[in-house]
């Protein structure tokens, strides 16, 4: 959702657009933060009259109407040459299972990636892995 569509959402459940409403949203969809606290924190640098419980409430409330998930909010960084990642394990819906190097999870998703068209010559610099 856009953010005039999230507005429009929050007005519809009979909020106020706030000032502090407006600085959570805006830091919510500019910024990639990891959790509560810390869109507490860019929020408080900006209002210091936003309380973390404006912000947890404020998140609830996105969350309640489908804007965001607090799910693809937890995000982990990983380059081709991830440390702490040495494999990867792939489900499939047959109960089977394949397990891969980063380096080769690397060359798939580079090679579906062109297949689909989705990329020409450009090399994936970093891939983001949103937590369960």
């Amino acid at each position: 959702m856009q953010k005039e569509a999230i507005l429009d959402a929050l007005r519809a459940k009979g909020l106020r657009i706030t000032k502090q409403r407006k600085i959570i949203l805006d830091i919510i969809l500019g910024e990639d933060c990891s959790c509560c606290k810390e869109i507490y924190f860019q929020a408080s640098k900006i209002d210091k009259k936003i309380g973390a419980a404006t912000v947890y409430r404020m998140v609830n409330t996105l969350e309640d109407l489908g804007a965001i998930s607090r799910k693809n909010m937890y995000r982990v960084e990983c380059d081709r040459d991830c440390s702490f990642l040495e494999s990867c394990c792939i489900e499939f819906d047959d109960n089977t299972s394949l397990e891969v190097s980063t380096d080769k999870l690397h060359k798939i998703i580079c090679s579906g990636l062109r297949a689909c068209g989705y990329s020409k010559n450009q090399n994936i610099r970093n891939i983001r892995l949103a937590k369960e």
